[in-house]
């Protein structure tokens, strides 16, 4: 998708008690690209603004500096009518509705002079957009659009809000994690969606700077934002199809969350390399194997593994069954006592190690009930809390638990880790000792959600 030209600024649009100066001054500001605090930031946390090519500035600021404070000022000005966030203040004229509780007032003259998406947007009349219906097939909160709107409005690309970018991990750098690359690519999506080239241009350099950092599993997302944005990010797309080819990335997982265009293009990157493509795909006994999983068949299961036509540790079947199925068929496949729980797969991580990635707390307990190792390392030197703890914010962590309600996932799932690691045993008291830790959390676990439930109801 080529973005179109940012239309030349339309008075219809402004509200009728903005003065002539302020649209006079707004004309002015379309065209200059202020990266004001982005100059200011030093470290890993800071966004690339090195491609000159992509930053337009106008030719006045190579003079002086009385020229540079007055367009800052300007530029201050314009992001305090956003960051007043309200109706009374200066008279906004619509809104974006982000859920039940939250809205966000804005200006459509600002927007549709800084935007092409909104010219065309408001066009309609309508006053009130709902965020789900103008960034579809993405979940976005208030502090990525509001990155966005923030910029539209003063054309300062700000920092990442350390607040929010923050994972649990202390040991963390914070500069890969789940919560960066989460925050990075909804604000990278935002900006294709809303037509800002500049800005897209600018998030997918920052990408770019940290994928070496991402964990494999974030640069697939990665890679499925970027085929989304099509042409405005082919550099992105294509330097994740790299890094997924280089990591080896099996066959099961690529099928499942990427398109078909895209796992073609992995395909035959493989067969230019000179590897057999046949070898990548799991065998056909293997194939019905997972299809029983997902429909959650175990007696086929049983009868397949009667065949003797595959093993299950070497099917990973336990694997795949943590990831893609829900917490009744681990348990069903666990209960059948065929498949070794502390086994590792060809990216030599445990099931224990995917199940913390996954998220879900009763099957994290099902695990530990059945002797699964927390003190295990992946070929990184994770234990499966700290894989855990870097894909939890810490201010979703951190955030007070409504009286009566039960605690996220997320914190259930370090909660039961964390407990699991005091009390690993000594060598020999393993499976005894794990199934007691087991059966406590999952007794705490469902007193939570039945508590939960009575709130609801």
């Amino acid at each position: 998708m080529d973005f179109p030209a940012t239309p030349l600024f339309d008075p219809f649009f402004c509200s009728m008690e903005l003065s002539e100066t302020l649209i006079d001054s707004l004309m002015d500001v379309q065209t200059t690209l202020i990266y004001t605090d982005l100059d200011q930031q030093q470290g890993d946390n800071s966004i690339s603004n090195t491609d000159s090519a992509a930053t337009p500035v106008s030719p006045e600021l190579d003079h002086p500096q009385p020229q540079v404070k007055a367009l800052k000022h300007l530029s201050d000005n314009y992001e305090s009518i956003f960051e007043s966030q309200s109706y009374q203040c200066f008279y906004s004229d619509a809104k974006i509705i982000i859920d039940e509780s939250r809205e966000v007032p804005i200006h459509r003259c600002v927007l549709a002079a800084r935007s092409p998406f909104f010219a065309n947007l408001f066009l309609s009349g309508n006053v009130c957009f709902k965020l789900s219906d103008l960034v579809k097939d993405f979940d976005v909160g208030f502090e990525c659009l509001a990155a966005v709107l923030s910029y539209l409005y003063s054309g300062q690309a700000k920092r990442l809000p350390s607040w929010f970018c923050v994972c649990v991990d202390e040991s963390c750098e914070h500069v890969g994690c789940r919560p960066v690359v989460d925050y990075l690519i909804k604000v990278l999506f935002v900006s294709f969606t809303f037509q800002i080239s500049e800005l897209v241009n600018l998030y997918q350099r920052h990408l770019l700077d940290i994928l070496d950092k991402v964990p494999t599993n974030d640069i697939v997302a990665i890679l499925n934002v970027a085929n989304k944005c099509d042409k405005a990010c082919e550099k992105l797309r294509n330097k994740c199809i790299e890094f997924v080819f280089e990591y080896d990335v099996d066959a099961i997982t690529l099928e499942k969350t990427l398109m078909p265009d895209v796992m073609k293009e992995i395909m035959d990157l493989r067969r230019t390399r000179g590897l057999v493509a046949e070898s990548f795909f799991p065998s056909k006994h293997v194939r019905c194997l997972h299809r029983a999983l997902d429909t959650d068949d175990i007696e086929l299961l049983k009868l397949l593994l009667q065949e003797g036509k595959t093993d299950i540790d070497d099917a990973y079947a336990l694997h795949y069954a943590v990831v893609h199925c829900d917490a009744r068929t681990v348990t069903k496949l666990l209960d059948l006592g065929v498949a070794d729980v502390n086994h590792r797969n060809l990216r030599e991580h445990t099931v224990l190690h995917v199940a913390a990635m996954r998220r879900e707390p009763e099957i994290i307990m099902a695990l530990i009930t059945k002797g699964a190792h927390p003190s295990d390392l992946t070929p990184d030197g994770w234990k499966a809390l700290q894989i855990s703890k870097r894909l939890t914010r810490s201010v979703d962590y951190n955030r007070s638990t409504e009286q009566g309600s039960a605690p996220s996932k997320d914190k259930l799932c370090i909660g039961i880790l964390e407990q699991a690691e005091r009390r690993e045993p000594l060598l020999g008291e393993a499976t005894l000792c794990c199934a007691a830790t087991g059966n406590e959390m999952l007794a705490k676990l469902l007193y939570l959600e039945n508590r939960g439930e009575l709130v609801d109801q």
